[in-house]
This record gives structure tokens, C-alpha cells and sequence, in this order.
């Protein structure tokens, strides 16, 4: 029979200075969250609040339809064909409405857990995390890049040398060397992180505004984030936690959001 993805959590809470840019969801084999990219860059015209949360929520239409055409996991498929045909679609669509733009073209993070028939892979693009829960009961966690580190490390800057190191940074995402995000080229897939994993009893899914309850210490790593996250009480108290933290520190709060599934039939 099968095998796909059950709902089990999903939390999500907007952050604070613009509207929601990340997005998440499941199909078949695959379960995904999506962290768009707030813009630094000038916006092209896209039929959207913003132009991060317009490609998060077309990311996320094409990777359900790309989860739905895929063979399952039964099949041995390669773990990155539902993104690789995801991302041909956004590139359809981008040459529709912005032609051969590509540095202004929205981005984000993403982690995509993908069911296979021997168990599970996860892939990811940047700062997004995932939890997995194995059937020893051990903890794996996977996540890629911060999104802007390499600025901040590579390039030390006084405030107003920032913005615009971070908007150069930007101008060079997917390109030989720089960090690649989920946009419109389909060979991100081969830039992933990608970690093959044995059969999941659960995997938590989280954009990097969630997984600030592990930064500031609200829980004690990824297992203590996966047990919270594993049912929606105990994930809107953590995000609830999060924000009253955050609000106490004076920190400016990212969007976060929360999916947690387990495999079903």
C-alpha cells in the first residue's frame, strides 16, 4: 500500500513588520515548510501582499501538485524530484511575469521531508530545520546555512554599511560559491542539504522564526522541540512563549511556523 504523510501539528504566527511570508504543507510522500525571504531588494509587480509571500504560496501550490504526480515511495524515487519539478514550474511562471529577472525574483528557505522506501529523506535549502524522530526513539536534526551569515562573519559592518552588504548578499544567492534558496532555478536541488534518514516515527518541520525557541533556551534542543511540537497544545505554548520572550528582549519577531506529520497509510 502507499505510504504518505499524516497531519498531525500545524502552528503558524505572524511576526512583527509585515505580513506572513512563510507557508507550509503535505502531500503524498512529501511535507514541506516554506520561509519566504523578506525583500531588501526592489519588488517586481507580482499579485501579492508582498512579494515573498506570494512566492511562498506558490511554491507551496506547486510542490502539492508536483507531490500529487509523483510516483510514491514504494518506487524508489529520487528524493529531490517533487521540488526539481516544483521549481521548473516556478520557473514557468517567472518567465511569464518577470521574464529573465533573477536577482529581484522572490526566494526563500525551505525543508522538505520526503518518504522513500527506505525511510526518509530531508532536504534543505538555508535556515530552514527539521526534527526527526526515529523508531529508537533518537532525535536527528537538519538544517543548512543561515541565511545571512556569511555577511556578518565574512563582512564586519558598522549599521550603515549592513543593508547594503546584506543587499549584495542577496544579488548573489544561487550563484558558484554564494548560498542557494528556493527561487526559480531548478538546480537548487542539487545545492540542498540532504540527509537520508531510516523510517520516521515523526518529523517536526520548522521555519528558522520557530526554531528561535531553541536559540533563547525556551527548550533544550531538537528533541525538547519535537516533543513540544508534537501536539497543537504544546506548540502554540512554545510559540506563545517565544513571542512573550521576544517581546521581553526587545527582539523583533519573525514569522514561525510549525508542521509536524507522522507516516500514514
Amino acid at each position: 500500500m502507499p505510504i504518505s504523510w499524516s497531519h498531525s501539528v500545524r502552528v503558524q504566527t505572524e511576526g512583527d513588520g509585515h505580513v506572513t511570508e512563510d507557508t507550509c504543507g503535505y502531500a503524498a510522500a512529501s511535507a514541506w515548510v516554506i520561509d519566504g525571504a523578506t525583500s531588501l531588494l526592489p519588488e517586481l509587480d507580482l499579485p501579492g501582499a508582498s512579494n515573498p509571500s506570494w512566492y511562498a504560496r506558490t511554491l507551496d501550490l506547486l510542490l502539492s501538485e508536483s507531490a500529487g504526480a509523483q510516483p510514491g515511495p514504494e518506487s524508489g524515487s529520487e528524493a529531490g524530484g517533487v521540488l526539481a519539478d516544483a521549481l521548473r514550474g516556478v520557473a514557468r511562471v517567472a518567465e511569464e511575469r518577470a521574464g529573465n529577472e533573477h536577482k529581484r525574483f522572490p526566494s526563500a528557505a525551505l525543508a522538505l521531508a520526503q518518504l522513500t522506501r527506505e525511510g526518509v529523506d530531508v532536504m534543505v535549502l538555508a535556515d530552514c530545520h527539521a526534527a526527526v524522530e526515529l523508531e529508537d526513539g533518537s532525535v536527528v536534526h537538519v538544517t543548512s546555512e543561515p541565511a545571512d551569515q556569511r555577511v556578518h562573519s565574512e563582512h564586519p559592518a558598522n549599521p550603515d554599511q549592513a543593508l547594503e552588504l546584506l543587499r549584495r548578499d542577496r544579488e548573489l544567492r544561487n550563484t558558484p560559491g554564494r548560498l542557494w534558496v528556493a527561487r526559480r532555478e531548478p538546480e537548487a536541488v542539487q545545492h540542498a542539504h540532504l540527509v537520508r534518514l531510516p523510517a520516521p516515527r515523526r518529523v517536526v518541520l520548522a521555519s528558522d522564526g520557530a526554531w528561535r525557541a531553541v536559540d533563547l533556551g525556551l527548550v533544550d534542543g531538537p528533541g525538547s522541540f519535537l516533543r513540544a511540537a508534537s501536539t497543537p497544545v504544546g506548540a502554540q505554548q512554545l510559540m506563545l512563549e517565544l513571542r512573550r520572550r521576544q517581546e521581553a528582549i526587545g527582539e523583533k519577531a519573525d514569522d514561525a511556523t510549525i508542521l509536524t506529520v507522522v507516516p500514514g497509510a
